[in-house]
């Protein structure tokens, strides 16, 4: 019995949340304005990749090929936007104009982002749901 339909719903849970989590570190950091890097905070973004299959059971005719299996976070990568510049002199980090260099995180676009990651997740739940609920279906079926 083949558990691939759970294994690629767990992939897709495995990387949504840590979409989640590097939104929730966006949101977080919307206001700082120095990290130990130097300068203020960079946006932060997730790049999936799809994984494939490494061997492939298929019945004698089936085409051969090499399904999907799930997707996976390849890098967590910085924006290269430049940061926001705003006008306040009595800020700390403000330079000799009196501009202060903002993180480039827009908070609109990252609750976007989050409602988008939380509403995959979701999918990707009920997927796995699904896939159990056929399973044990199925098993119900074999042992009549």
């Amino acid at each position: 019995m083949s558990f691939q339909g759970m294994d690629i719903s767990a992939s897709g849970l495995t990387a949504q949340r840590l979409r989640m989590d590097v939104i929730s570190g966006n949101l977080a950091n919307v206001n700082t304005t120095r990290t130990p890097e130097g300068g203020p905070y960079r946006r932060r973004m997730v790049v999936f990749e799809e994984m494939l299959q490494q061997a492939v059971d298929t019945l004698p005719f089936q085409p051969t090929r090499t399904p999907l299996s799930g997707v996976r976070v390849s890098a967590v990568v910085e924006s290269e936007e430049p940061p926001m510049m705003v006008y306040d002199p009595q800020h700390p980090d403000a330079n000799e104009e009196g501009y202060v260099a903002m993180p480039n995180v827009n908070s609109v676009h990252e609750m976007a982002d989050m409602i988008s990651a939380s509403r995959a997740y979701e999918a990707n739940l009920t997927a796995m749901n699904l896939s159990k609920t056929m399973t044990q279906k199925a098993l119900s079926i074999l042992r009549v």
